[in-house]
């Protein structure tokens, strides 16, 4: 009388409990790739924005340097004779 109720069928519950276990760790897998996704192109992008940018020449017209004043040393430190 005692043991006579048959042991209750539970293995809807396991199968379902199974199915959101494995779905909540799909969705950890793909988050975890989506964020190693976005972090590949984020360092990407910063080291473009960190190589020098390229100067564009500008449409106006170089200025010549000035002469100098100075008369020019020979490479043994005397001054030239004009």
């Amino acid at each position: 009388m005692f043991f006579q109720e048959p042991t209750p069928d539970t293995l809807g519950y396991m199968i379902a409990g199974y199915v959101v276990a494995f779905v909540v760790m799909g969705i950890y897998v793909a988050s975890l790739y989506l964020r190693h996704r976005n972090l590949i192109q984020d360092m990407a992008m910063l080291e473009e924005m960190d190589k020098p940018a390229v100067k564009l020449e500008s449409s106006q017209p170089k200025k010549k340097p000035a002469k100098s004043a100075t008369k020019s040393v020979t490479k043994w430190g005397r001054k030239k004779q004009p």
